[in-house]
């Protein structure tokens, strides 16, 4: 038991989409399967006059008296309230296709977006940065999901879904990048080299080690982030920061077996996009690295729940006006698995 408050002009249409913020790591880095590692691990990187005051007026008086409406949200986390559309249509003006990463990267869209699916009514409240959730920290990372999960919920929160991720960065106008229509990876940290990580002899990445001092010396080497909310453009207009670009981020997969999207480009070539969603989690957002989408919409859903890289960061989601947060990814809740602390 636990009691806690706890997706010519190139045409690209979305559901929840497949074709992602794919990262160098969905190819070049760990197998499916990763081990756990035995504990996250955080990059670092005169005298006043004396004055008279007035006696307040009655009618000031009586509106300090007034009760005060709670907030429907903490002071840490946004209210986000309004539709979330559930098959996107973007039409591309410019783009090239990333060969280290086999990913078409579009330069600017046509505005605006059109909702060609659902509109679903959507309230909740989100982290206004990734965990920790302080302004000024490096993001969290080298956490799995499990240990993701776990880490929302000591805070009576749960790791956000995949839909409500995407629709606190699109913001209200459905917006490609959380800035607006033109991609700019200077908003939001991107478009660096892609570091390797240096391995062990077992064959195990060095971030995994045994050894915290060696691991903790690699993820530093590595680390090209730079700290939450010290980009004052890279907003969505819900007051979100910090959504695609500098770390990749978790999400809780929503269940959906199969996604679907095609984008025409100039000259008639499809690319088909296709993923299938096999497991609790899923990555959005796109990191700090070059060749990747570093969009609102697209995800990855190829990583399982043991992933975790030295790029890979989350955020926390919860319920508003103070009701009760169920941390289970909704997968989970479908199976009827048992939250275990």
């Amino acid at each position: 038991m636990f009691r806690v408050k706890v997706a010519g002009l190139a045409l690209l249409s979305f559901s929840a989409l497949s074709c992602g913020a794919s990262d160098p790591a969905s190819s070049q880095t760990p197998p499916p399967s990763v081990p756990t590692p035995p504990a996250p691990s955080v990059v670092p990187l005169a005298a006043s006059a004396s004055v008279s005051t007035p006696e307040p007026t009655a009618s000031a008086t009586a509106t300090a008296s007034e009760p005060v409406a709670p907030s429907a949200c903490p002071e840490d986390m946004v209210l986000i309230d309004g539709d979330y559309c559930t098959d996107l249509e973007v039409k591309c003006k410019s783009s090239h296709f990333a060969k280290a990463n086999k990913k078409t990267i579009c330069h600017e869209f046509v505005q605006p977006t059109k909702c060609i699916g659902n509109k679903v009514k959507k309230r909740y409240c989100i982290d206004r940065y990734e965990f920790p959730n302080k302004k000024g920290q490096n993001p969290e990372v080298m956490n799995d999901f499990p240990h993701a999960q776990k880490k929302c919920a000591a805070l009576g929160k749960r790791v956000c879904t995949e839909t409500e991720w995407t629709m606190a960065c699109e913001g209200p106008e459905y917006k490609p990048y959380p800035y607006g229509y033109k991609r700019d990876p200077s908003k939001c940290n991107g478009d660096r080299p892609y570091k390797f990580p240096s391995k062990q002899e077992n064959g195990l990445l060095l971030t995994h080690s045994k050894n915290e001092e060696k691991a903790a010396a690699e993820l530093k080497r590595l680390w090209d982030g730079v700290p939450s909310g010290s980009q004052p453009d890279c907003v969505s207009d819900y007051g979100v920061f910090d959504m695609p670009g500098n770390a990749d981020e978790l999400a809780a997969s929503e269940g959906n077996k199969v996604q679907y999207g095609s984008m025409k480009m100039p000259g008639g070539k499809i690319e088909t996009l296709r993923a299938a969603d096999k497991f609790d989690n899923v990555t959005t957002g796109g990191p700090w690295v070059d060749g990747v989408r570093n969009q609102c919409r697209p995800k990855i859903y190829t990583h399982n729940e043991g992933f975790s890289y030295y790029y890979l960061s989350f955020r926390c989601c919860a319920e508003t006006d103070g009701k009760p947060t169920d941390p289970r990814a909704p997968r989970q809740i479908k199976r009827g698995e048992k939250w275990k602390d």
